[in-house]
């Protein structure tokens, strides 16, 4: 993420983790069908690379046959546009915008000068949307630190989204919080309690396949949230003794025949987007076949 290095920091290939173990192979099984929807498959923007133009970036999104690109928050309104008409020359689909300010100014935060920043951002990342035609901003609804408690980062965020619902409901775009790892909403039951006492359908889940595989298998998140699910980002790792490695979709631990089944079970069909390191064409149109493959179900 162009300006969200906490986040880069859970792509790079190696790090250490905090628990030991291994996760258990998956089980045998037969086939797993495709999902029943039709999938649209995504990108996001961080993957495309950075030295290219805008312009040059959707033309290989497109090349690399991809359907659609997940944008970043955009202030400038000049760029904004840039984006618009990019992505419309290259007939590429915008389809999400993922919001920048939530991790250095939480909705959680104490401070209210933080607050107001975390909130100006979900603002502009609500009105980018509506501009370039996606239906959902990502947003990571609170961070759990030595600083916020786990019940003030429950009731700060759930009281601060709420103040945003008047114009996602204008806009027309829905907020989709995503389950990272920030130390908050570890279980599915927990999540999918935490979206439904919204009582909003502007309320939803932005499910990452890889982010639970620390603590949880995908596809029980997946039917536990069910039709709360409106935006999926695709990632991978393996874990070892004391150690684990983000990898490319296939080489890791997620057991995707068991995901493409729990997707096809709920009726998936959504945006599907790798969040991945970035690459050239050759890199971007395998990756764009490992979803086809393994999430599709086209072989």
């Amino acid at each position: 993420m162009k300006n969200d290095s906490t986040r880069r920091q859970f792509l790079k290939a190696s790090v250490v983790a905090a628990c030991a173990g291994s996760l258990p192979a998956p089980l045998a099984a037969e086939p797993a069908p495709p999902p029943t929807g039709k999938l649209i498959i995504g990108v996001v923007w961080g993957m495309l690379p950075e030295k290219l133009s805008i312009a040059d970036r959707f033309k290989l999104a497109a090349d690399a046959g991809f359907q659609a690109v997940e944008a970043y928050t955009t202030e400038d309104a000049k760029a904004a546009e840039e984006i618009k008409k990019a992505a419309e020359d290259a007939k590429v689909r915008i389809t999400s915008v993922m919001n920048q300010a939530h991790w250095k100014f939480p909705l959680s935060s104490g401070d209210p000068a933080a607050v107001k920043k975390g909130m100006d951002g979900m603002r502009t990342s609500l009105h980018n949307a509506q501009l370039w035609g996606a239906d959902a901003v990502l947003l990571v609804p609170a961070v759990v630190d030595a600083q916020t408690s786990y019940q003030d980062a429950y009731t700060r965020s759930q009281t601060h989204i709420r103040e945003l619902l008047p114009l996602a409901q204008e806009l027309k775009v829905r907020i989709a919080l995503e389950e990272v790892w920030n130390k908050f909403l570890l279980s599915p039951l927990e999540f999918r309690s935490y979206i439904d006492e919204f009582k909003s359908p502007w309320v939803k889940a932005y499910f990452d396949v890889g982010n639970v595989l620390l603590f949880g298998y995908p596809q029980d998140w997946i039917r536990t949230l069910g039709k709360r699910i409106v935006k999926i980002h695709l990632k991978d790792f393996k874990r070892e003794r004391n150690s684990y490695q983000w990898v490319n979709l296939g080489e890791g631990d997620v057991d995707w025949a068991e995901v493409r089944r729990a997707l096809g079970e709920i009726g998936y069909a959504g945006t599907v987007s790798a969040e991945l390191e970035a690459g050239d064409l050759a890199y971007l149109s395998d990756v764009r076949k490992r979803i086809d493959r393994l999430v599709s179900g086209i072989q």
